[in-house]
């Protein structure tokens, strides 16, 4: 009875000490967290910042935010494995460029590049004078044309490619004694005439110069006037420096996970794709600094992991916008001997919202994943799987070289590639879950060896349950209830 009422005196103290030490560790978890997001705030924030401009590949903007994400995994520790410290460095080819010696110039006044006229991609490389009439064709100097014939005829027809008629006109001209084909449009239609720098047409015998419209009314009023012009056409192949930063964790293990990010973005718009027009800088707070602060932030969270049986590698791409050509690149020029065991890819992962859900892709690309997923129910996360390789993304070029793949993604909203992809927009802490979900997913798969590649199907089973691929309407279940 003594005994009993010992143990009963002492229960309150025990379990309050219990209490404590749980608020304590609360506490401590909590400062840990705010820690991450306040983190993650600062990556992102500075990466959509008005000063990395965009950070379109081979830019300004990009070599700052390579030089941002090269110091972040110098601080965490991670040993370079660029081809020249954290960096490695590949070629962007631009294509066909104008020159700044291409001019032209009417009765003595030049006319002004890509508002007034442009050549054309197909255009020949050449300087040609003369004093034609536009309302004439004769030898030996240039001849005009006027588009409307053809937009009346073919402009409502679909697939039709004006350039064909345009090219065929030029060899006539050409022919017949033409120096120059000049092109206009004389309508207010539209008639998709650009200059595509990735055209790969043989050149015409004689320049090929579109007259935009505001160059057509300012300097081509009468079409009987006799016009002094001078013109000179010249190209080049133009390429850029495009650079992935690599960081390294050699855990002596006999193969790596690689985790990665593309950290590029458009720009102003140099290499078209946004969706918004005008001369801004498209931020892509979301797409894809959210990506590329997670990126930095797992590297510190396993950096202090006890998961020690594989190596880590992480890799902020650029050119993704672009063609994935930093992903490309470096499956074509590895860094690193070790095989890759599994590649996991951070693209928008920032605006997390529990009715939009988080996307796990290339959830069929292994058959480990259910068995891992399975594992590290969150209740505070909710997860759509798609079995298939969803993107257009850099685990794409994995997948292809027979690597398992998962891809995460926050969905896309009305700010995706604008200028208004912005940085508070982001629910970091949803990014912080996500961060836990993935150091866990990672560290589960510690004792797994080397995952096991499959070739995606459209249905995957998952405890008897078909969850489809994206092309067929994702089930949606909750990790928690895995």
């Amino acid at each position: 009875m003594k005994k009993l009422l010992l143990v009963l005196a002492f229960a309150p103290a025990v379990l309050f000490a219990q209490s404590k030490k749980q608020r304590k560790a609360i506490a401590e978890q909590q400062k840990a967290d705010q820690v991450i997001i306040s983190n993650l705030k600062n990556h992102v924030q500075f990466l959509s910042d008005d000063k990395a401009e965009g950070r379109s590949a081979g830019s300004k903007g990009e070599a700052l935010a390579m030089d941002y994400i090269s110091n972040q995994f110098k601080s965490i520790g991670l040993q370079p494995k660029g081809t020249n410290g954290y960096i490695q460095e590949f070629s962007i080819e631009e294509g066909k460029q104008i020159e700044p010696s291409t001019f032209l110039s009417i009765d003595g006044t030049r006319l002004e590049l890509n508002k007034d006229y442009m050549p054309l991609a197909y255009s020949a490389t050449k300087s040609v004078s003369g004093m034609p009439a536009m309302a004439l064709r004769e030898r030996g100097v240039p001849w005009f044309v006027d588009v409307k014939e053809w937009l009346d005829k073919n402009g409502s027809k679909p697939g039709y490619n004006i350039n064909s008629d345009i090219q065929k006109e030029a060899t006539r001209a050409a022919a017949k004694g033409a120096t120059a084909l000049f092109v206009y449009n004389s309508t207010n239609r539209q008639d998709s005439i650009s200059f595509d720098n990735k055209d790969k047409t043989p050149s015409s015998p004689i320049p090929v110069i579109y007259i935009m419209p505001s160059g057509y009314k300012k300097h081509f009023p009468d079409h009987s006037q006799v016009l002094d012009i001078e013109l000179n056409v010249a190209f080049r192949e133009g390429s850029r420096k495009g650079h992935n930063v690599i960081g390294y964790i050699d855990n002596g293990a006999p193969s790596a996970i690689v985790i990665g990010a593309h950290y590029d973005h458009l720009g102003m718009g140099e290499d078209a794709n946004t969706l918004d027009t005008g001369k801004l800088i498209r931020h892509g707070a979301d797409d894809n600094a959210s990506g590329t602060a997670l990126l930095i932030e797992l590297a510190k969270m396993l950096s202090a992991s006890k998961a020690k049986s594989n190596n880590y590698l992480f890799i902020a791409f650029s050119g993704k916008e672009i063609g994935l050509l930093g992903s490309k690149y470096w499956l074509d020029k590895p860094t690193l001997n070790t095989p890759v065991n599994y590649m996991i890819n951070l693209d928008m992962v920032g605006r997390y919202d529990s009715d939009k859900k988080l996307l796990i892709g290339g959830y069929g690309s292994s058959p480990v994943w259910q068995q891992v997923i399975s594992g590290i129910g969150d209740k505070t996360l909710q997860v759509k799987f798609d079995s298939t390789i969803a993107g257009p993304g850099d685990h794409e070029t994995f997948y292809r070289k027979n690597i398992p793949v998962l891809f995460f993604n926050t969905g896309v909203h009305s700010d995706f590639h604008k200028a208004t992809d912005s940085a508070d927009k982001l629910n970091y802490e949803g990014e912080l879950r996500i961060a836990r979900y993935i150091a866990r997913l990672i560290e589960t798969t510690d004792n797994k060896g080397k995952i096991a590649f499959a070739k995606t199907q459209e249905t995957v089973k998952m405890r008897g349950i078909n969850i489809q691929s994206s092309a067929v309407k994702p089930l949606t279940v909750l990790t928690s209830a895995l």
